[in-house]
């Protein structure tokens, strides 16, 4: 009896998870198993990326969401979607299930009442069709344009490359590139004599306080000038240098002693005879000493 009872608790554990994982799978598709719901059919020749628990929208208000799709093998070139409605909604005979594509790329079943006092059965297949989106509207419009443009663009790639191809442009590019490289050069010339600069300002200050000190030693300097009997001074020698003159003078006179021994050839004649005489008389002495000096006599 135990044995039939682990049995049977394991078998219950199986159906429980089976059933959760069942409600999870259709829950996290948004279909809700305990909301009674109406099932119609459209087919379409091009879902446009339509997905299963898309939404069915009026007016943009949920009303369901599309169940299954399937392809239609027995109608080549159709596929065949299963919407589920609201229960208690009521579809007028000859409405439209247009698919229609958001900003952003989602696909949705949009329904389109008709003013019918009918209603479709549940069961029964919706008028399919498909909006073009506001990208496609773009396309049609912007593509007349580019094609437009496209004989501009090659008109335009063909003078960019004959101005690319042009030698005057290589050239004026090295030109750049030389100049670019000077500028670097002379950037970095400056940035060495920003850096030596404080030096420079530090010597510029020093010789500024030596100026200074000489200009105030050139003020004393001035000021004692100023003391100087300067025209006593200058009478002075102005005296001394006509007192020069006059002994000049006198020396180029015969009528003075110095005149006579400047002027007077004779007189250096005989000086330089008696100076020749000297200079014999001391040869002679140092030749014979004995000659001019007597014997010591000894006693």
């Amino acid at each position: 009896m135990k044995r039939y009872s682990k049995e049977l608790m394991i078998g219950l554990s199986v159906l429980i998870a089976a059933l959760v994982l069942f409600f999870g799978i259709n829950y996290l598709k948004g279909v809700n198993l305990f909301k009674a719901a109406n099932y119609y059919y459209v087919s379409y020749t091009n879902v446009n990326g339509l997905t299963v628990s898309a939404p069915v929208t009026i007016n943009g208000f949920k009303v369901g969401q599309v169940r299954e799709i399937t392809y239609e093998y027995d109608n080549p070139g159709h596929v065949l979607v299963e919407i589920s409605l609201d229960k208690k909604l009521r579809v007028p005979a000859g409405s439209k299930a247009i698919i229609e594509t958001d900003l952003l790329g989602s696909p949705s079943v949009v329904l389109e009442f008709s003013t019918s006092s009918d209603s479709h059965s549940v069961g029964d297949r919706l008028i399919g069709e498909n909006q073009p989106s506001m990208f496609d509207g773009i396309a049609e419009g912007l593509m007349p344009k580019v094609e437009d443009v496209f004989p501009k663009i090659d008109t335009l790639l063909t003078s960019v490359n004959r101005l690319v191809s042009d030698s005057a442009l290589l050239l004026s590019v090295k030109r750049l590139d030389a100049i670019t490289a000077n500028l670097q050069a002379t950037t970095t010339y400056l940035n060495r004599t920003l850096a030596t600069m404080p030096a420079t300002m530090k010597t510029v200050d020093n010789v500024a306080g030596n100026l200074d000190s000489i200009t105030a030693d050139l003020a004393v300097v001035s000021e004692e000038l100023k003391k100087i009997p300067l025209q006593e001074t200058m009478d002075n020698v102005n005296q001394l240098t006509a007192n020069i003159n006059s002994i000049t003078g006198k020396m180029n006179e015969p009528d003075n002693s110095i005149g006579l021994l400047l002027n007077d050839r004779q007189l250096y004649d005989h000086l330089n005879g008696v100076a020749g005489g000297l200079d014999s008389i001391l040869i002679d002495l140092k030749q014979n000493p004995k000659r001019y000096i007597p014997p010591i006599k000894v006693f």
